[in-house]
């Protein structure tokens, strides 16, 4: 009896060795579980990136208050009889 519950005792070590300390144990699990948070964390990331950008084009295709917006500020456009004026700050002259 003594023979086989030494036996079962060093089972019980090797397989909690395996289980805490070895590279496929518990350590590999808390580290899948660390980068599947992370890859979770960057897919609602871009999912809101996403979302924002379909918004983007849906009022791009849909309005052309957008575009409008758009060319005024990337491009410099104006609307016909629309005067433009850019005002420079200088900052050598005194107040």
């Amino acid at each position: 009896m003594r023979i086989m519950l030494t036996i079962l005792s060093i089972t019980l070590l090797a397989l909690m060795y395996r289980f805490w300390l070895s590279d496929d144990g518990i350590r590999e699990v808390w580290r899948l579980e660390q980068a599947v948070a992370e890859q979770q964390a960057q897919n609602e990331q871009l999912r809101r990136r996403n979302s924002e950008l379909e918004a983007e084009v849906a009022d791009l295709k849909g309005g052309s208050d957008a575009i409008e917006e758009r060319a005024r500020a990337e491009l410099g456009m104006t609307r016909e009889n629309e005067t433009f004026y850019n005002v420079v700050e200088n900052e050598d002259v005194p107040e």
